[in-house]
């Protein structure tokens, strides 16, 4: 028994006779290798790896390794060594142990047969045959390969060399290099053999069929190809040809999902099999414009540069300053983190002031492209998800739309009116938006036309509405909501002149150094000329004079610089269309002046009381709602219960009672004008007058207690824009005051109150502002 140092390969199966070529890669082999060096006849065992058996666990080494001999060593750059082995033979490993780092294998030679036996002679032939068999059926194998095997006439010999040559993974290798009975290897590898050329054969078929139809897919192209040419030379196309060869194009340049893709070949594939003439051709057609004119996967690259974006919104607004944070807060997240989903913003207020002109300049800021779709009046579900394909003139929603028109998958998306839907027998739109507006599920918003989802998570959605309170509950919840708010006469003084006359100069090609106007003169346009929340009105009137400027400086030959003041505003705008509130009489009786908010901001609400004999009738007019009529009923109802406090003979309750809000034409609606229509009862029934500097607003319980109401800045913009001094609120609404502008809060008296009978005190006991 011999011992031999080990080496482990794992690149390669050697067998007998053939040649291994390798190079050390750590301290181990180098050691392997300077331990053969030494051997007699510089010999080692060669054992092949075996997965998840570590080195050290000798135990499960194979039993079978094979004897080979070193023929050449070389030394090369970082200490390096390369080297080559010949196989000797199989020997049987009895033992493995380490010596110094190095392992070593107690062996002992096996005994081989010198001459075949006759059942290996004629396996011999076996393998002759169906190898050379193989070599014709491979092409990947040379021929040269049958004179080798012809001087080898050892079966032992003839397998190995064989198996050394198949295509086999190393397992199936390993097999035979352990298998020491030479015909059970040669049985098994005839089996090999023909399972080998079974397999080529196989594959010859299958490559012939390829070609075949390679062959006539070229065929079929080179005739496309010459009846064009054909079509071309006579003066005729065939358009359907041309229109799939553009639809080819398109969707080769097109930015997509793999499932569109496939779907717009089907599609492709579908209108190619079908009538050119049929309808269902044209709908095909329409159907594929779409599907490949969206911006399945195309977005643009946003302004990152947080001051850049405050700069340009500043620029174009003037205030807002809510609004401008949380665009300039959005970024910044989105900055930080680029997972975030885009905000649905609403902004909600009155028309002017600035709601769509803003969500422009934020897509400008942003370097978004703008979308801008209307939803007022909108009362069928399948203008926000499309009708499905199967309707004669179906087509794709609004946001569909709306994206193929801008050509990008994340510009900025105006949903105006979103609070003038309508719900009818037709469907409920506000449903529909909700899986546009949902940042959980516009990911995966489904067109029925359109029969794909499309991913709408990075549109910038900016909803604007002028009512809160007519927006659907279910779609609320969902938006963030921001509130703008009227603009008081400073405010509309200050965008005048930074932002609406410089815009209009320009767009009517006049110069500051030709027109000017005095701060008197916007302001008399602001109070006079223009009763709005915004500023719309007002840069109509600004263009309305410069337009008579253009004509006069065109007209005449001696230009002149023009002054605007106050003076001249009858001469370019006519009279003055509202009157100052404070040139009117300053006391009535039976006259009450409460606060409403309309679709203009805030207002002052007249109510007229007058009584008279009669039936105790209660006589309404003037457009009341519901809610406001109630609120009448309830007045009265807490006038008649404490009519002693209020010093009220019962017998004025027998008369007919005819409560007025003028401006008929016009609906009111809504509980805040409670202690309003309280106070003009009271002073009809009392003969109080009342000053007309004097507004309220709040609601009344039966009680006679006030209740908090909404749109406290509003109303007291609007009231104040009247000419009104004092003010009274319900004491919840104390804080909302704080919302009002310095410079109006300290112009105004505000009274709190809880109660109605404080009120009461205030204007019918003590003697400053009633008589």
């Amino acid at each position: 028994m011999a011992k031999l140092p080990i080496l482990i390969i794992n690149n390669a199966i050697l067998f007998p006779g053939m040649e291994y070529r390798g190079e050390t890669t750590d301290y181990i082999d180098q050691g392997v290798i300077d331990a053969v060096d030494k051997t007699d006849n510089k010999e080692l065992i060669i054992i092949h790896s075996i997965d998840n058996i570590s080195i050290d666990d000798v135990t499960e080494f194979p039993k079978i390794g094979l004897l080979a001999t070193l023929t050449l060593k070389l030394n090369i750059p970082n200490s390096k060594m390369r080297y080559i082995f010949i196989g000797l033979k199989r020997i049987e490993i009895t033992s493995y142990e380490e010596e110094n780092g190095v392992y070593y294998a107690n062996y002992k030679e096996i005994e081989t047969a010198k001459d075949n036996t006759l059942e290996e002679d004629k396996y011999l032939n076996m393998l002759y045959r169906n190898y050379e068999k193989y070599v014709r059926e491979i092409s990947s194998v040379s021929n040269a390969m049958l004179g080798e095997i012809s001087s080898i006439k050892s079966l032992d010999k003839l397998t190995d060399f064989i198996v050394s040559f198949l295509n086999l993974s190393p397992e199936v290798k390993k097999s035979y290099l352990y298998e020491l009975d030479s015909t059970k290897r040669a049985i098994n590898l005839v089996s090999q053999l023909k399972e080998e050329i079974t397999l080529a054969k196989l594959e010859k078929e299958i490559e012939v069929k390829v070609h075949k139809r390679i062959d006539e897919d070229q065929r079929k192209y080179y005739l496309s190809e010459k009846l064009k040419i054909i079509s071309n030379e006579l003066g005729t196309v065939n358009s359907k040809s041309l229109t799939i060869d553009n639809f080819n194009k398109k969707l080769k340049k097109l930015k997509c999902s793999n499932k569109v893709r496939n779907k717009i070949k089907e599609e492709i594939e579908h209108y190619n099999s079908i009538n050119e003439n049929t309808p269902e051709a044209s709908i095909l057609r329409e159907y594929l414009d779409l599907m490949l004119s969206l911006p399945w996967d195309y977005k643009t690259r946003d302004v990152t540069d947080i001051n850049e974006i405050e700069t340009t919104l500043n620029n174009s607004h003037y205030g807002l300053t809510k609004v401008k944070e949380r665009i300039v807060e959005y970024i910044a997240v989105k900055q930080n983190s680029p997972k975030e989903k885009s905000p649905i913003l609403c902004l909600i207020g009155p028309p002017g002031v600035g709601k769509t002109s803003l969500a422009k300049t934020i897509a400008k800021a942003l370097n978004r492209r703008l979308v801008s779709v209307s939803v007022g009046g909108i009362n069928d579900e399948a203008e926000i998800v499309g009708h499905r394909r199967t309707y004669v003139g179906a087509l794709p929603g609004r946001i569909i739309s709306g994206i193929r028109k801008c050509g990008s998958s994340n510009p900025v998306f105006i949903i105006d009116e979103i609070d003038k839907m309508t719900k009818n027998y037709r469907g409920d739109p506000a449903s529909s938006l909700l899986e546009v507006l949902d940042k959980e599920q516009n990911s995966t918003f489904y067109d029925h036309y359109l029969e794909e989802e499309y991913d709408l998570s990075n549109v910038l959605f900016i909803a604007t509405a002028n009512y809160e309170e007519q927006i659907p509950t279910e779609l609320k919840d969902r938006l963030e909501i921001i509130y703008l708010d009227s603009y008081t006469e400073y405010e509309k003084l200050s965008i005048a002149k930074n932002y609406l006359i410089p815009k209009a100069l320009d767009e009517h090609g006049l110069t500051s150094l030709q027109v000017n106007f005095s701060d008197k003169a916007i302001l008399d346009i602001i109070n006079y000329y223009t009763k709005e929340a915004g500023v719309r009105n007002l840069e109509r009137l600004i263009s309305k004079i410069l337009r008579k400027i253009v004509k006069r400086v065109l007209t005449e030959k001696n230009p002149v610089f023009y002054e605007i003041t106050s003076k001249d505003l009858e001469e370019y705008l006519d009279r003055k269309i509202y009157t100052n509130r404070e040139n009117r009489e300053t006391k009535l009786k039976g006259v009450v002046n409460g606060l409403a908010y309309t679709e203009y901001g805030g207002d002052i609400l007249p109510i007229e009381v007058n009584h008279y004999k009669g039936n105790s009738n209660l006589v309404l007019t003037g457009s009341l709602g519901e809610v406001m009529q109630e609120s009448a009923k309830i007045a009265l109802s807490y006038i008649k219960s404490n009519a002693k406090k209020f010093n009220l003979s019962k017998d004025i309750f027998s008369d007919d009672i005819h409560i007025h809000v003028p401006e008929g034409a016009i609906p009111k609606e809504g509980p805040s004008a409670g202690i309003a229509l309280t106070t003009a009862l009271i002073s009809a029934f009392t003969n109080t007058k009342i000053s007309t500097h004097i507004a309220m607003t709040g609601e009344i319980t039966l009680q006679g207690d006030i209740l908090k109401i909404g749109g406290v800045k509003e109303k007291v913009l609007g009231a104040y824009r009247e000419g009104v001094k004092t003010i009274y609120l319900p004491l919840k609404n104390k804080e909302d005051v704080k919302d009002i502008p310095k410079e109006i809060r300290n112009k105004l008296e505000f009274i709190y109150v809880s109660n109605y009978k404080e009120l009461y005190k205030k204007l019918f006991v003590g003697e400053e502002v009633c008589s």
